[in-house]
């Protein structure tokens, strides 16, 4: 047993001496032992992936805060884990066993607002939604928008590189983190990027914290570019007989040059879901329903080529909403997805796969005869312009044999996605969910170099340990 190993061990039996230290720079309302606290800390919303005993959660407030609780961390060699809203669907946020939980929520003020130089300073604890709202009250908009965006927040975004509905035309969070504060291991506070709209001075350090799941420091403040506030979208949905069909949708919109603001694919199984659970009314004879919208000035006529290009493409029937608040119940059903595909057994795994445009088609088909092979329900709901597909499995987790089809099926469709070219996760990370995965996506040289990256910010290992690879 090593040095660092032997003493980490010594302060998980005894954490008296931590929660003492950690009490000589935090007030005692945020630093939190009670286990039936604690617990409920220990865990994001992912299926199959183990959590640990907290051995503290601590809330800061402040930046100094943060910083206490790393050196403290650091002297002790206790490992942190970082922690945002929860609502991540990889483990990246589950406790180990022994650590400090570093839950960032109450750091949540915003604290500049700039239309000139369209950026937002914020807190890592401010919720999507909330930025959201307070920048559009300028004419702003900040694009990303995860289906949890009412409760998730920006560091956890940050930390995940999350993307949203909107992504097909926006882009996804990296593109709109312009700069970091960021709490290192051992307690320095380091500065990244800018708040200029170019800026190439050194390495893109900025790019490389978002992503990485808080493995290599803790963000406190973030600079985000924010973009001017596009009109009112409107949405129209096209009903297909086949995933395939859609897909071709999907392709045909995209190599026409069009680019709508949103582009999502909602399946059979996916529907009926939605309806079971909300009475969306949404149409159970289609199995595939595709969901478009445009935010420019003239949507109706954008939607109309659109709706030409569906048809062309098999559509049974396009019907476009006929003001916003039909296109706001619209988004809201393909919002609810994830949610109603819980409800269908009680428990789901939720994939991440994403591949190029012009296969998704054929990862639609393969999903089907997954689900098939495991006699599953598996439904899919999918960002179709980027192809960023979740296949959501769905299972009893009191049966175990339900349970393993389960994780052999999701194991599956992950292999599929490779096979097609595609990426194990497009926006929702690794954490623990997908670690192996991760090591045969990018291969030995490429975790090797991961690895080293990750012993120049933590060389102690004590930021989400076991996190990533």
């Amino acid at each position: 047993m090593s040095r660092i190993e032997a003493r980490r061990d010594e302060d998980t039996v005894t954490a008296g001496p931590l929660v003492g230290r950690l009490l000589d720079g935090l007030p005692p309302e945020a630093v939190l032992t009670d286990p039936d606290v604690t617990a409920s800390y220990a865990n994001d919303m992912a299926s199959f992936c183990p959590a640990g005993t907290p051995a503290v959660v601590v809330l800061p407030r402040t930046v100094e805060q943060v910083q206490h609780v790393m050196r403290t961390a650091t002297a002790l060699c206790v490992p942190v884990v970082p922690q945002g809203a929860r609502t991540g669907l990889s483990g990246a946020a589950n406790a180990t066993d022994g650590c400090i939980v570093l839950s960032l929520t109450r750091m949540d003020a915003i604290l500049e607002i700039n239309p000139v130089d369209r950026v937002a300073v914020v807190e890592p604890g401010v919720v999507n939604a909330t930025l959201s709202r307070a920048v559009g009250e300028h004419g702003l908009y900040y694009p990303p928008d995860p289906s949890s965006w009412e409760t998730c927040t920006i560091g956890g975004n940050i930390g995940t590189a999350s993307g949203g509905l909107c992504c097909v035309k926006y882009g996804v969070t990296a593109e709109y983190v312009l700069g970091l504060d960021v709490v290192l291991a051992d307690g320095r506070l380091m500065s990244t990027g800018r708040r200029t709209a170019k800026g190439v001075a050194g390495y893109d350090l900025t790019r490389l914290f978002v992503g990485s799941e808080g493995s290599l420091g803790v963000v406190v403040r973030a600079t985000l570019a924010l973009r001017p506030k596009p009109p009112e979208q409107l949405v129209l949905a096209a009903e297909f007989a086949s995933g395939a069909a859609a897909c071709d949708a999907v392709c045909r919109i995209m190599a026409g040059g069009h680019t709508p603001s949103l582009l999502e694919l909602m399946d059979r199984t996916t529907v009926k879901a939605v309806n079971d659970m909300a009475r969306m009314g949404l149409p159970e004879s289609t199995e595939a329903l595709l969901l478009a919208a445009f935010d420019t000035t003239d949507p109706v006529a954008d939607l109309t080529a659109l709706g030409a290009l569906c048809e062309a493409a098999g559509a049974t029937q396009v019907v476009p909403a006929e003001d916003a608040a039909e296109s706001e119940l619209l988004l809201h059903a393909r919002r609810l997805s994830l949610v109603a595909l819980e409800a269908v057994k009680g428990t789901t795994m939720i994939d991440d796969v994403c591949v190029p445009r012009s296969r998704l088609g054929e990862l639609i088909d393969g999903v089907e005869q997954i689900a098939e092979k495991y006699r599953l329900t598996i439904g899919v709901v999918a960002h179709a312009g980027d192809g960023n597909t979740h296949p959501t499995v769905c299972f009893d987790a009191q049966d175990p044999d339900e349970s393993r089809r389960a994780r052999e099926s999701f194991d599956e469709i992950m292999a599929l996605g490779l096979e097609l070219g595609g990426t194990i996760t497009g926006e929702h990370g690794v954490g623990v969910l997908k670690k192996k995965w991760l090591a045969r996506e990018i291969g030995p040289v490429g975790v090797e170099m991961q690895r080293a990256v990750k012993q120049v910010f933590d060389p102690l290992n004590l930021l989400n340990p076991g996190k990533l690879f």
